[in-house]
């Protein structure tokens, strides 16, 4: 039971560190243009076949 001493306040330090990552990239905007990204997929404007 003296290992519960060292991993719960691990795991809450972790799990805090992601949700501020999370709240981090909301603030700065990295999750406007859903839209963008799913028609940018059915363009043939932007080829990444390799040229041979």
């Amino acid at each position: 039971m003296n290992i519960l001493t060292y991993l719960i306040p691990i795991s809450l330090l972790l799990g805090g560190a992601g949700l501020l990552g999370f709240i981090y990239t909301v603030r700065s905007n990295q999750y406007d243009d859903p839209e963008g990204d799913a028609r940018r997929i059915l363009s043939d404007e932007w080829d990444d076949q390799p040229k041979p």
